[in-house]
């Protein structure tokens, strides 16, 4: 509340305060990707694919993803990655390796449960002798019929009966299965408070505030993570962000981080960040979609549609700087 929309109409003390918003929006892709997933005798599941993980969290979301399609408890689960003998992966970048590789994890865990199902309904020993896939349902280490949850067996029982030391599946998945009839983006709202120095014109974002529909969000402490780190990195495009070159020679006149500015904790105040549900049934089979830009998006313009309300003058290339806002 207590918004004017005139330009320069808002003031605290010496400071202009403005504030913006903009809409965002990313590409959600599903790219081709396969994954490797092996139950063991001993209930250990361990799951293989050349993914990398550069700091997203990949090995925790692929585990969830095992350990959800298989119904067992995630300290059981493994994941192993980097390795280019693994199964293909897209590399990790434009918000796509989770949809990517998440996607064939389930296929492959799924496959993996299905075989566990198969060993057990063909073994008049056990107590699921004779179930179909649709009537089990996995949890806890275990496969238990619907109709008669007392009626179950582990993993662990199913495969020693057998006497097979483990059960092993594949799966790859060719990426997104309906490109042409429908888009698939994330989306979001992007909304900035600035304050500027009414002589010196520097400027300070005290608030920054992001919604977003990002499709299942699989680990909402990492979804999170993800896109606070995506707005931050939207504030250092606004502000600071700029490569100079040197246009006789093509050279980066400023190639190091002395030079090439980017935030630091001080420019960094408030931000907010939240996912409203969404489920988007044509991404993917899981419903995923990449959060890893989408926090980006928006950001530069809200900031600009802030300074333009704070003082009047519009913006148009960035970073957005004191030398622009005095001339």
């Amino acid at each position: 509340g207590g918004r004017t929309p005139q330009p320069g109409s808002m003031r605290e003390g010496n400071v202009l305060v403005g504030l913006g918003m903009a809409s965002a929006t990313f590409p959600a892709p599903t790219l081709p990707a396969a994954a490797h997933a092996q139950i063991n005798a001993d209930g250990s599941v361990v799951v293989r694919s050349a993914a990398t993980d550069i700091g997203p969290g990949t090995y925790t979301a692929l585990a969830q993803i095992a350990a959800d399609a298989l119904g067992v408890s995630l300290a059981h689960v493994r994941v192993e990655l980097g390795d280019s003998e693994f199964p293909l992966s897209p590399h990790q970048g434009g918000s796509a390796l989770i949809a990517s590789v998440g996607t064939a994890v389930h296929a492959a865990c799924t496959a993996l449960r299905r075989s566990a199902i198969a060993l057990a309904a063909a073994d008049h020993r056990s107590p699921l002798d004779g179930a179909g896939d649709d009537d089990i349902l996995a949890s806890a280490g275990q496969l238990q019929l619907r109709r008669d949850p007392a009626r179950s067996e582990t993993y662990v029982a199913i495969l020693t009966r057998a006497g097979r030391g483990s059960l092993q599946e594949e799966a790859s998945q060719p990426g997104a299965s309906k490109p042409l009839t429908h888009t698939c983006h994330a989306f979001g709202a992007q909304f900035a408070e600035v304050h500027i120095d009414v002589a010196l014109r520097t400027i300070r974002v005290p608030r920054l505030v992001g919604v977003f529909g990002a499709g299942r969000i699989l680990n909402p402490k990492l979804a999170h993570s993800q896109v606070m780190g995506g707005m931050v990195w939207g504030l250092s495009q606004a502000l600071l962000e700029d490569t100079v070159y040197d246009h006789r020679l093509g050279r980066i006149v400023n190639a190091s981080f002395g030079d090439y500015l980017i935030p630091v904790n001080a420019d960094v105040q408030q931000i907010e960040a939240e996912f409203i549900p969404e489920e988007d049934p044509y991404v993917n089979p899981m419903g995923v979609k990449g959060v890893g830009e989408i926090g980006m998006a928006g950001v530069a313009p809200a900031i600009a549609n802030a300074v333009y309300h704070a003082t009047g003058t519009r913006i148009r290339e960035l970073p957005i700087t004191v030398e622009k806002l005095l001339q």
